[in-house]
């Protein structure tokens, strides 16, 4: 089984998890092929820990994608995984680890079964999306001045400042409404657990065709999160006159928005292929690690 390996440098147990994956690589005959942060993981003496080839272009012929860290990391390799259509297996290095598969202990053991075919595979919906700007000299037209690809979320706002900013939001032809507000969040049923649920959204099984669309502190109680179809194209207009507003995709890359711009959000033809053990269901992981229905007796 050929094994594409992608990890968090600063994970100060990297170094760590890559010694027993190379003892399980060997037991279990995996092919390791390496992301070029975990080439240059070094020990004390400034030797490689892990060796190996690099991952091939287009993630050709790798069986899996394993991420060694958070959900960054894992919104890191899938957002390379995904559009290659390889699966992606997540082994958590960090506090929260909500959407990645196996604690650190247990990695050899969750390897072992992926590749007795053990594993449950998901298909998670992503979203493309493009920030479109008037063209000059013919304004009606629009020219892209950036795009990226999503799994968890697209998120449109301030910078520094703290003041209110003016979005115009329509779902394919029909305009919701004009927000003032913070920003804006436009999640998948992944991201639906992330910024979208800080800023007041929903919760949307991972199994759910849909996008969900919230405002973040908005400056009147009427506007409220909206879920819309999967198939739905979202466009937002930056109509404040100011500068500084940001698109940022899965909190890790993004691009400027200015005013007249439009953000346009829609499903990307690639779905992310997230691998999880059959007994992990998503109300148990939510249970365990986002502490959903906690509800304790007082103890007056």
């Amino acid at each position: 089984m050929r094994v594409g390996v992608h990890g968090h440098p600063e994970h100060a147990t990297l170094p760590d998890a890559l010694r027993k994956l190379e003892s399980c690589a060997n037991r279990l005959g995996l092919e390791l092929f390496l992301s070029e942060e975990i080439a240059g993981c070094q020990d004390g003496d400034g030797r490689p820990i892990l060796e190996g080839p690099a991952i091939p272009e287009n993630f050709e012929g790798l069986d899996v994608l394993l991420t060694l860290g958070g959900d960054g990391t894992l919104l890191h390799g899938a957002r390379a995984a995904g559009p290659n259509d390889v699966p992606v297996l997540g082994c958590n290095l960090g506090h929260l680890g909500f959407l990645t598969t196996a604690p650190a202990g247990e990695l050899c053991r969750v390897l072992e079964r992926f590749q007795a075919g053990e594993t449950v595979e998901e298909k998670r919906l992503t979203l493309d999306v493009s920030v479109e700007r008037p063209s000059e000299p013919d304004e009606s037209k629009r020219a892209r001045a950036w795009n990226g690809y999503v799994l968890n979320d697209a998120v449109v706002h301030k910078g520094g400042f703290a003041r209110l900013i003016r979005l115009r939001v329509w779902v394919d032809d029909e305009e919701i409404g004009q927000y003032s507000a913070d920003g804006i969040v436009v999640a998948t049923a992944t991201g639906s657990t992330a910024y979208s649920l800080s800023a007041g959204g929903p919760i949307l099984v991972p199994e759910m065709d849909a996008i969900v669309a919230s405002p973040i502190c908005p400056h009147t109680l009427a506007v409220r999160p909206v879920v819309v179809p999967g198939d739905s194209v979202i466009t937002i207009e930056l109509t404040s006159d100011v500068g500084g507003i940001l698109v940022t995709v899965d909190g890790q890359a993004g691009g400027t928005v200015a005013p007249g711009d439009r953000v346009r959000v829609a499903r990307s033809p690639h779905p992310v292929r997230l691998v999880r053990l059959p007994e992990d269901n998503f109300f148990k992981v939510l249970r365990r690690k986002l502490r959903w229905g906690d509800v304790r007796p007082s103890r007056r």
